[in-house]
């Protein structure tokens, strides 16, 4: 591992809690007026503030427009936030790492 792979974020936290309480609450915006000024149903806003859903580019451009918030922000919170799931299930997954052929023999695994 080098120094860039171990510096990893514990747990990052999901877009959908950030724009619930940084601006549905903040704003004092009931969850249907917030979706009404973002042009989407109640349900889909209200899938994304309790972190049953990701947060979506255009949704993210949405908030942008909306409320000033970055779409780029937004994005990387999804970002940092899938990464961080996945590596959760790291040892879920399993693949054998590529060995490249050799002069067209296969390559010996190393020890």
């Amino acid at each position: 591992m080098n120094a860039i792979q171990g510096i990893r974020m514990k747990n990052p936290a999901h877009p959908g809690g950030f724009v619930k309480s940084e601006i549905v609450e903040a704003l004092e915006l009931s969850v249907t007026d917030a979706a009404k000024a973002l042009g989407v149903t109640r349900p889909t806003l209200s899938a994304l503030l309790n972190e049953r859903a990701h947060l979506s580019p255009e949704m993210a451009l949405r908030i942008e427009k909306a409320f000033g918030v970055s779409m780029d922000t937004l994005m990387r919170m999804q970002n940092s936030y899938d990464i961080a799931q996945t590596r959760k299930r790291e040892g879920e997954i399993e693949v054998t790492p590529f060995q490249p052929k050799l002069n067209g023999l296969p390559s010996t695994q190393p020890k």
